[in-house]
Formats: structure tokens, sequence, C-alpha cells
């Protein structure tokens, strides 16, 4: 890839003899395209960090473009084909799209720097392992989101109870939460997100590789365990049996002030507060129970992961904003500014001042991405996950079931 270098040409024989004795004031200046996403950082964070950046790095500018998620996958692997001047340097992507531009080739190597200037083996597993193809780590984690259990403190005092410690103490939790007008928990039927987590708890695992080759394992015991807890919780609710999340947005749903739990990112808040306002002092956060007391449970992290083209032309400058950005002091303010999870637990008492932050971070410390392959993406397109949760909520046999989303999922993860 290419850069721009202001560069001093001597045409002359005389000014050749200039050149040799050139004071390191005229020294070369580099630009360092970065190109990050938009809303992932406020433009007063993004103007701190720029500042200081380029005084501590005074041959160095950074030209920072924001750019859109809708489009951004072919967006990027045209950037990473491309010879082009004006490309980026520095890219901001999800952490499950980098193996997707990992497999090409395009992705510069950072395993070395990973291990021993960056402190890898700190960084949040849902960050860092979707972040690596093959042994190398090619994705730098930035900053991670996770679900946790969004809660009204009211409903919870009035029916005696408080925040559980294990998944058995949440469903008796519920149980005596769902009475009356009031559900225990709001959970749609095909929130495939949350029970990968519940799986992993146990377990299982989504899909698995064995000499190269993905299969999916919705069909082992592990995984089963954690389908029939879905069902055992999902039960004390009304969410619909066939649609997600979304359909409708569970921030309405709970906006209405008839249910006691839902399982989100603490971000989701703000859009509940601002359709019913009189819920602000009364909604609590705590990290997804596990299955042992003292240990959250294993949740989906989504997040962003850094990554520097193969092809730029100024890989130690592109090196140097990675390392600024997922850095100690810059990833916490980010941290601090967004609402976000940092990218180490050791950084995890930098959000400890606030609740949702707080139950979000315990969370992540045993978070977990989708499977490591870049052909997930068609998986998720087609979902059978969210067709195997449907038919096993409507009282089809989980086995079989299991069995066929498991078959489907193999079939598209070995499609050439």
């Amino acid at each position: 890839m290419r850069r721009r270098l202001l560069a001093l040409v001597c045409v002359s024989a005389s000014l050749l003899t200039g050149c040799g004795v050139m004071s390191d004031s005229a020294a070369e200046r580099r630009t360092v395209t970065v190109w990050l996403m938009q809303h992932s950082a406020s433009q007063d964070f993004l103007d701190r960090f720029t500042e200081e950046f380029e005084r501590e790095h005074e041959t160095l500018d950074l030209d920072i473009r924001v750019q859109e998620w809708t489009g951004i996958g072919e967006k990027v692997q045209q950037a990473l084909r491309d010879d082009d001047p004006d490309g980026p340097d520095v890219i901001e992507v999800g952490n499950t799209q980098v193996s997707a531009y990992a497999e090409g080739d395009g992705l510069l190597d950072l395993t070395l720097e990973s291990m021993r200037d960056w402190g890898r083996d700190d960084w949040l597993p849902g960050l860092a392992e979707p972040g690596r193809w093959g042994s190398q780590q090619y994705g730098i984690p930035w900053y991670a989101a996770n679900r946790v259990v969004v809660y009204r403190k009211d409903l919870f005092r009035a029916a005696g109870v408080t925040p559980p410690k294990t998944r058995d103490e949440w469903l008796e939790t519920t149980e005596r939460l769902d009475t009356g007008d009031t559900q225990g928990i709001y959970l749609a039927g095909q929130d495939w997100y949350t029970l990968a987590g519940f799986i992993w708890e146990e377990g299982g695992e989504l899909a698995t590789e064995r000499d190269g080759v993905w299969r999916g394992a919705l069909d082992s015991e592990a995984a089963l365990r954690g389908m029939d807890f879905y069902r055992r919780l999902q039960r004390l609710g009304d969410g619909p049996v066939d649609a997600d999340e979304e359909h409708p947005p569970q921030a309405g749903v709970f906006a209405e002030g008839r249910v006691a739990q839902i399982v989100a990112v603490p971000g989701l808040v703000r859009a509940i507060v601002q359709q019913n306002p009189g819920l602000e002092d009364k909604i609590g956060y705590f990290p997804v129970p596990g299955t042992e007391a003292g240990r959250p449970g294993a949740v989906f992290t989504g997040g962003s992961d850094l990554v520097v083209p193969a092809g730029t032309d100024v890989e130690d400058a592109a090196v140097e904003v990675v390392a600024a950005l997922t850095g100690a002091r810059w990833n916490t303010d980010l941290a601090r500014t967004m609402n976000y999870v940092p990218n180490k637990a050791s950084l995890a008492d930098s959000v400890a001042g606030e609740e949702g932050l707080r139950a979000m971070a315990a969370g992540a410390a045993r978070g977990r991405a989708t499977p490591a392959t870049p052909r997930w993406s068609v998986v998720e397109a087609d979902n059978p996950i969210k067709e195997y949760m449907t038919r096993v909520l409507t009282g089809a046999d989980p086995g079989k079931e299991a069995e066929r989303a498991a078959r489907r999922i193999t079939e598209t993860l070995a499609f050439d």
C-alpha cells in the first residue's frame, strides 16, 4: 500500500551537497490513515487522542476517517486488495470479522508485538481469540460489550429477592417474580446470542474444528443442557418463541413497566429511559449468573479489534497507532467515555464506579466469540439456530432438532 511521503528531491549538484547535511527538523512527515467505525468513539475522544499522539510523534500525522457499518465488509476487502495511496493503514473491524480478512493474507501479523509488548495473555478472550487466524494474532482487542441482566430493583424488593449468584438461584428468583401482570423475564425465543452463552457455560460449542474441518455441535449433551436451561428460563415470561430480541425491540417491552428482567447490554437502558423516564432510578444490573457461585456465566462478547493491512507503507507508524489506542491509558479513557469494557481483565477496575459497566466487565472475563471461521457469517445469514430454538420451545424433540440444526451448520461451513 503506498504512502504520501513529503520527500525533498535534490535536482542539482549544488543541492545534493545540501541534502547531505539536512537537519533532523526537516525529517520526512508521514500520514497514517485510520478507519474507525461510526459511534465507536466520540469526536471529543478522537480530537484528544489525535492531538496528543501527534505531539508525541512529531513526524506523524493522523487522518481519522469514520466509516459506516453498512457495507463495511466489502469496503475493507476492497481496501486490502487495492494498491491505493489513499487507503487505510489501521482499520477497526468487528471482533468476529478478523478471520475473514486474515484468510486472504491481507493483514499484518502482529503476534510478536502482542506477546512481547502488549500483554496478550491478559486480553479478554472474547476479543483476543477471534483476532487470531491459525496461531497468528492479526486483530488487536480495542473494546468490548456483552450482555448482563438488566432488572427492576423495585420489583425485586417487592418480591423479597436479591440478584442471584447461580443459575439455579436465577430460575428460582425469576419464578417468584413471574406473577400477576409481571413477567419474571422477557426473553425472546430466538435470542441465540444469549443461548450461546448458556451452551458455553455447560461446556458445549456452536461448532467445532478438527483438522481444518468445521462441524455443527448443537447436538452434544453439553449444548443440549444449555438449550434446556434456556427453555426453562424463557417460559417464565411472555417472550415470543418465534422472534428475536429486536422483534419487537425488548427495550420497548421493558419500558412498558411489566417486566422484571431482560438480558441485554447496559447501553440499552438509554432507550428504555427515553421511553419511560420514570424507570431511571429503578433499574439495576448484575452479570449473567453461572453454574457456580462467585463466577459469572459465559457470555457472547461483541466489540472491535484493530488490524493493519499487510501492504501499508507506514508499517511502523501504523503499529504505533494500534499500540496507543489499545494501550492502558487510551483504552480506559475510551471505556469511560463510551461505556465500554476495556480490553484487559486487569483494567476492569477502571470502570468499577458505574453499576452497568461493573456488571459488564465482570461478565466479559468469561466472554466468548462465535466460531473463528470466515464462513460463520453465512451461518448467521441463514441461522438454523433460530429455527432450532423455536422448534424446541414449541414442543419438538430437542435431540432431533439439535441434530438437524447441527447438520445444516456443518453443510454451510463445509461449502466452498
